[in-house]
């Protein structure tokens, strides 16, 4: 009840002066008013990058807000979707390719949104010690240690081995959509190793036409056992089940997808367009605490990781043991056993605009989903523009920035210049196969791969 209270008497201090944004679903005023929905259910898969929702809970930002949260952990991405979808989760922490998917029709058809990218980096592709024994006799070495970035270039042969031998070569990644299956499938196309293509026009969801890597879906935390088990050779997920390989002795992380895209972006605060133009005000809070959130994660040069740690171990978020947590958290990575690097921007929360999002994230998505089939047949770059704006919202995040601006909770240096904002980062060349990537050109990108579909090619 205390806790109740503090929150009823910050929300009534809320009434915060910004400046007006015109736009569909979101108040056109100078205030951000009461919230029209208080009493909130918000869901989330056991990974290290649902932190914010946890900060943002733990820290008490949501009840500054007038917000009174409940955070439940999902069986799977799927449930968790399909809960936003009819109502039983207000909102949730998603892959960043949820939104654009269940928007265009893949899988589950829904409008959803997103105005809120929740880090950047923050994954790896695992293999186990029986394929990475193989690996290593192909992997560069410089003072007794394997040359990184680890290419897929060196697990080539070992997937022609197996493919000679009339063996599939099995990996897992964690959904269709999720940016753990575009990452695993650039590597491993990068590296001259096809992934296999979709075609749901033909009823082929599987993804696994003309692939020589077989990819199939596995849940987070399950990747480690699978991959014990033998029924995978490895996966790309997110942390801790990277760093859990490790301490059990079961695998070794060749790759971050920082080394594999630096500073991609990875999951998003989702909620159906519903939701969001049904409680608008509600909305902006939402995102106002989890920027508050994301900030704290940040500062001071990552000073408070120790005690997100902590956090983030209970049972209720993660329920990784903090040392695991740790290893990527306070800003290192650990590959082989001993093999500990320093990766200070594994995990990224606010730096380098990582909660704003950006209609050329959203657009490098759908990219990626026509290359692989996913989207079946070509479509225009006005295409790609008009479904970017449909699901990534900036508007509403300008919003709540200049709120917190205006309460003096965040200065105006940490955000982007609002007024000349496209929407788009410049062309990023930062690929682990130095492919550029411009955000305004998606068929020219698309063009750009060997392995891919491309034009008007359809399967």
């Amino acid at each position: 009840m205390k806790k109740k209270l503090k929150g009823i008497v910050s929300a009534l201090a809320l009434a915060v002066s910004v400046s007006g944004v015109m736009s569909a679903g979101v108040q056109a005023a100078e205030e951000i008013d009461w919230p029209e929905k208080e009493e909130l259910k918000f869901g989330f898969i056991k990974l290290t990058d649902m932190a914010p929702l946890a900060i943002a809970y733990e820290k008490g930002f949501f009840e500054d807000e007038g917000l009174y949260v409940t955070l439940e952990a999902q069986a799977n991405w799927k449930v968790l979707l399909d809960r936003v979808i009819d109502g039983q989760l207000d909102g949730a922490h998603m892959l960043a390719g949820q939104p654009l998917g269940a928007t265009i029709g893949f899988g589950t058809e829904a409008h959803i949104i997103t105005a809120f990218s929740m880090d950047l980096n923050g994954n790896g592709i695992t293999v186990s010690n029986d394929i990475w024994k193989e690996m290593e006799k192909h992997i560069p070495v410089e003072d007794g240690q394997p040359v990184h970035p680890i290419k897929a270039d060196y697990l080539k042969p070992v997937v022609e081995s197996y493919r000679e031998a009339g063996k599939p070569f099995n990996m897992g990644m964690v959904f269709p959509v999720s940016t753990h299956n575009y990452e695993l499938r650039y590597w491993l196309a990068a590296g001259g190793i096809h992934p296999g293509y979709y075609a749901p026009h033909k009823g082929d969801t599987s993804g696994q036409i003309d692939a020589e890597a077989l990819l199939s879906v596995t849940p987070p935390p399950q990747m480690p056992a699978t991959m014990e088990a033998g029924t995978i050779y490895g996966y790309c997920v997110g942390e801790p089940w990277n760093q859990q390989a490790v301490f059990k002795g079961i695998g070794v992380p060749v790759i971050t997808d920082y080394e594999i895209w630096k500073n991609n972006p990875e999951k998003v605060f989702g909620v159906s367009n519903v939701w969001a133009e049904k409680y608008p005000n509600t909305h902006l809070r939402v995102v106002k605490a989890m920027i508050r959130a994301a900030m704290w994660l940040d500062e001071n040069n990552n000073a408070n990781r120790p005690e997100a740690v902590k956090i983030l171990s209970k049972p209720s978020y993660v329920g990784a043991d903090e040392a695991v947590l740790a290893n990527s958290m306070t800003g290192t990575f650990e590959y082989e056993k001993g093999d500990k690097r320093d990766v200070p921007d594994f995990n990224v929360f606010f730096r380098y605009n990582a909660t704003y999002p950006y209609y050329s994230d959203a657009i490098w998505y759908l990219t990626q989903m026509r290359r692989w089939g996913q989207i079946s047949e070509s479509k225009p770059d006005s295409w790609y523009m008009d479904m970017a704006k449909k699901v990534y919202r900036p508007d509403i995040y300008a919003v709540a920035a200049k709120a917190l601006i205006a309460e003096g909770k965040a200065k105006a240096a940490d955000f982007p210049d609002f007024d000349s904002e496209s929407g788009f980062k410049p062309p990023q060349s930062e690929f682990i196969d130095g492919v550029t990537y411009d955000g305004t050109k998606p068929n020219a990108y698309l063009e750009s791969f060997g392995i891919g579909l491309k034009g008007d090619t359809v399967l």
